[in-house]
């Protein structure tokens, strides 16, 4: 049975401020095989925003440094793990019914502050746990509600303005890549003649797959240095949430802990899109430390099922939140009549 107080040293003393991961990836074809990285849309102002590579020039040793996987992006990879076996009894499952689908909170891109969850029939109780901890500072009904939030960061902006930063974050780059080029030729079925005698607007054949065509786009990018994944548990945002009392709070803080150790030590999931399937680097071990005010860093062990152990023990304690399964109320996310539109907030 593992000790709920086994890890209390990183609640208690202050002069701890996080825990960081780095560990080396590589393709899973090997370390000389190109990755894909996620294209985004170019500059706001620029003529043409065709989407592109994230490439950084940092110069020196790194070179050309490229977004492999966003913080935001990690976040929504790991999240879902509570869904699963033996992670789910860990936090409520709540999930939103929507038409002939449920949605699960875990699944909401912005948790518990989601549109979905706002007009729900339990708006009410995240309204009421957010506008709690905004007044007084206690979050213990939020961690009933969505612990998650807490732990991934949430905002909710549309109402109480409560903000929570995130405790784990995690991004994947990529250091000295070189962009590549890819190309093809597709052959319609259909000879040009018989094309035009279907149809003799071009343009249109082109949209429907008559034409031949010529395709170039991007081909990925050759890792010449290192694919690098580096994760953060911030111990300070933990350390400040309340819960009316120290016996609460410490519990809380205990039970977020135990959240925080399983997304931050869980295997990371990294297939993550087609043409950037990556392994850790067998030769070369993920490395785990606790980081200082002072910068000094301890090496540490975290192994994966002492995480889940203590995170058992810590969520008994406190006392996990219910299940819900609740509806989705679509008249109530109707505009107000007469209201005029309003152009949504830069988040």
């Amino acid at each position: 049975m593992s000790d709920v107080k086994q890890f209390d040293y990183l609640l208690i003393d202050s002069n701890q401020v996080a825990m960081v991961i780095r560990e080396r990836l590589m393709p899973v074809q090997g370390k000389d095989a190109p990755i894909f990285p996620p294209t985004f849309a170019g500059p706001e102002g620029e003529k043409d925003k065709k989407p592109s590579y994230v490439i950084d020039e940092v110069g020196g040793e790194l070179g050309k440094v490229a977004i492999i996987d966003t913080l935001g992006s990690q976040a929504n990879r790991i999240e879902p793990l509570f869904k699963e076996s033996p992670y789910a009894e860990l936090v409520p499952q709540i999930e939103i019914q929507i038409g002939n689908r449920k949605v699960n909170l875990l699944d909401a891109g912005h948790r518990a502050g989601d549109a979905i969850v706002r007009f729900s029939k339990a708006g009410p109780d995240f309204h009421k746990a957010f506008a709690t901890y905004r007044e007084t500072g206690n979050s213990e009904a939020l961690a009933k509600l969505s612990p998650t939030s807490l732990v991934f960061g949430v905002w909710d902006s549309r109402g109480s303005q409560a903000k929570f930063p995130r405790m784990v974050s995690s991004t994947i780059r990529a250091t000295n890549v070189s962009p590549l080029t890819r190309a093809a030729q597709f052959f319609s079925s259909i000879p040009k003649a018989e094309a035009e005698a279907i149809e003799s607007d071009s343009d249109y054949r082109s949209k429907e797959g008559y034409n031949d065509a010529p395709a170039r786009s991007h081909g990925g990018v050759m890792v010449g240095g290192e694919i690098l994944r580096d994760a953060v548990l911030n111990l300070i945002p933990l350390r400040s949430l309340e819960a009316g009392s120290p016996e609460k709070t410490l519990a809380l803080q205990r039970y977020l802990l135990g959240i925080c150790l399983i997304a931050f030590s869980a295997p990371a999931r990294l297939y993550l899109r087609e043409g950037c399937l990556l392994t850790a680097d067998a030769e070369q071990a993920a490395a785990i430390e606790i980081v200082t005010r002072s910068g000094k860093r301890t090496p540490i062990q975290l192994d994966a099922n002492v995480a889940l152990e203590y995170a058992r023990v810590a969520a008994a304690a406190f006392g996990v939140g219910p299940n819900l399964l609740t509806d989705f109320e679509a008249e109530r996310a109707k505009k107000p009549a007469g209201e005029k539109p309003s152009k949504a907030k830069k988040l």
